[in-house]
């Protein structure tokens, strides 16, 4: 009991450290897990037993006989189902090329390339070595986005670098679960003739009851067939049944199966989607937390020492320095990418949790079944994931600076609140030559904004998943604009740290506007005009407006007039390409360069 709730409690503390201190989990997850298994044994433990001992001796530990195997077989199918959820055909045709490329020329590089040097440098079996590099074709964006929210960097290389790593997790793995497969049904005597059978059939029961059940599982969902309170907990039981079902049928087809099945509700219109892909991914942390102590706990220093050489280093050096740079090179041929951004793309490659965790079960499995070079798959694939984390993680900024992708100042806007005066706003900054994202729950409006060009996302902010948007990183600017002053200040408060390096601003809340007073710094515009008064100038009078002024007089002047129109909101001082709120505006430099840019109704001023 003592053994199972460390666990638990450890996981979760490395989870914490790991979101405290900006790194992938995945690195105090397994040192944790080492540390209190071979490492204890072998240098703390008296008797030579681990701290937490999964599995020993066959029928003592934790998971006694095949209780370990059948615990991470059930873990990695949520995991993986969990995978196949963010795998959308939307986002792979909107991506770009580049991204595309990445997935599947950059992949089958790796995959060939990365075979040939296992074969020859650990004088592996060709099954083994393309089984190995079918687990390290995946980058996975639990690892990357911690790296990258700490490194400004151009929209472009972090959404390549984060959309590599959601897309190619699901592929990598299906490419894992169809190698292993073909494997175990060829028995270890090579690709017979029984073989290809035997993996037509895992494939056709795999792919065949993915897709039903989830078509299964949307028409439930979606004719209400469940109360709500147990929504996320029959699809759970769903994955599961399909998982086991699945493997009655064909032997080894379950995490095929998953896979599909997660990436045919992805494509579906589940109604419940958003709130049933939230519960997986909390399932998953607390899974992955427990699965990576376990995994790394149950390693033994003999199995850490057929890594502890100078094949492993060659190994390690061939895939960080050869293998991922003329893959990245080769995918990026001829895009609009600079030199220096694709040496950034090549450096930051980091395996992840899939990667470790279908290494362990699938080196297990074909221990068990007798399979040369089997003994090799964990730690060498444990190897290439705390290689490249630890890398990643301590040189990605440095070297960001060096080749110079990294962002001296960071300019783009993230407004919270896509109302149509958010929209005008955003569209005039865009026309100005900022980058602006826009943020809300409205799908109409999320909707409009896409059609006018805007960056927009559908994002609930109290689910705090912008602390993953590595594709804001070049965000400087945060500004408020919804009609809750709750929302908004609960926005400056959570995310000024994170995008508000430049300015965090709010719209004045309806006591503000009431008693005409700014006494905050965090206002932005005027305070007289809060969500109500700036929309309904949107919306009787839907323009931004410019008018010159020719000196600091003359624009304290016409800044008046506009305070006192009911219809026209006064937003920023525009001088030349250079804009500023009113608030920054510095009244002594204000001379005829100057422009004040307001919305709505139009004024004629008198000379």
């Amino acid at each position: 009991m003592i053994e199972l709730a460390g666990i638990i409690i450890l996981g979760i503390l490395a989870q914490w450290f790991a979101w405290k201190f900006k790194i992938p989990a995945i690195l105090p997850l397994i040192l944790i897990g080492l540390f209190v298994g071979p490492i204890a044994a072998e240098f703390f433990s008296e008797d030579g037993n681990k701290w937490i001992e999964p599995i020993w001796n066959g029928t003592k530990g934790l998971f006694p006989g095949e209780g370990l195997f059948y615990f991470v077989s059930l873990a990695i199918s949520i995991i993986l189902f969990e995978g196949g959820l963010t795998l959308r055909k939307s986002e792979i045709s909107n991506v770009g090329p580049v991204i595309t490329k990445l997935i599947t020329l950059g992949a089958a590089v790796t995959f060939i390339i990365s075979s040939i040097v296992a074969h020859y440098v650990f004088n592996l079996g060709w099954e083994i070595a393309m089984l190995f590099s079918s687990l390290i074709i995946v980058t996975g964006p639990t690892v990357i986005s911690p790296i990258l929210r700490n490194i400004p960097l151009k929209k472009d290389v972090a959404a390549v670098l984060k959309w590599e790593g959601i897309l190619i997790d699901p592929i990598g793995a299906l490419a894992a679960v169809l190698m292993f497969e073909f494997i175990s049904a060829g028995g270890g005597s090579g690709f017979t003739k029984t073989a290809l059978m035997e993996f037509g059939k895992i494939v056709l029961f795999g792919s065949t009851f993915g897709f039903t059940f989830a078509h299964g599982l949307i028409f439930i969902i979606n004719k209400k067939l469940v109360p709500h309170y147990l929504l996320n907990v029959v699809s759970l039981s769903m994955v599961l049944f399909v998982f086991v079902i699945s493997d009655l049928f064909a032997h080894e087809s379950g995490l095929l199966s998953v896979v599909v099945m997660g990436m045919v509700i992805a494509n579906s219109n589940l109604k419940s989607f958003d709130e049933l892909l939230y519960f997986k991914e909390s399932l998953s942390i607390l899974l992955i937390s427990i699965l990576f102590i376990l995994l790394a706990a149950n390693m033994n220093i003999s199995e850490l020492m057929l890594v502890f050489n100078w094949n492993a280093v060659y190994l390690f050096a061939a895939i960080v320095f050869v293998i991922r740079p003329l893959a990245v090179f080769l995918s990026t041929y001829k895009s609009t990418l600079k030199l220096n951004e694709k040496l950034f793309i090549s450096w930051v490659g980091p395996r992840g949790i899939v990667a470790a965790g279908i290494a362990s079960l699938f080196g297990t499995k074909l221990m068990k079944q007798g399979i040369e070079g089997a003994e090799y798959i964990t730690p060498l694939v444990f190897m290439i994931v705390l290689g490249t984390v630890l890398l990643n993680a301590t040189t990605a900024r440095m070297f960001a600076k060096i080749i110079g992708v990294f962002l001296k100042s960071s300019e783009a806007i993230v407004m919270i609140g896509a109302s149509d005066a958010a929209r005008l706003i955003a569209k005039y900054l865009m026309d100005n030559g900022r980058r602006v994202v826009l943020l809300d729950q409205n799908k109409s409006y999320i909707e409009e904004s896409r059609s006018l060009g805007i960056e927009a996302f559908d994002i609930d902010i109290y689910t705090e998943t912008l602390d993953d948007a590595a594709e804001l990183n070049d965000v400087g600017y945060l500004i408020a604009m919804t009609g809750s002053d709750e929302v908004n200040k609960y926005a400056i408060n959570q995310f000024s740290g994170i995008y508000g390096e430049r300015g965090t601003y709010r719209l004045a809340t309806l006591n503000e506007v009431k008693s005409s007073i700014n006494e905050n710094d965090d206002m932005i515009f005027t305070p007289k005009d809060d969500f109500i008064n700036l929309n309904e100038s949107a919306r009787d009078f839907p323009m931004m407006n410019e008018v010159s002024v020719s000196s600091s007089e003359d624009y304290t002047k016409k800044l008046n007039i506009l305070f006192e129109e009911e219809r026209s909101v006064p937003l920023f001082v525009k001088n030349n390409e250079n804009i500023e709120t009113i608030q920054e505006a510095e009244l002594s430099t204000i001379d005829n360069n100057y422009k004040i840019v307001y919305l709505g109704k139009k004024i004629t001023f008198n000379p």
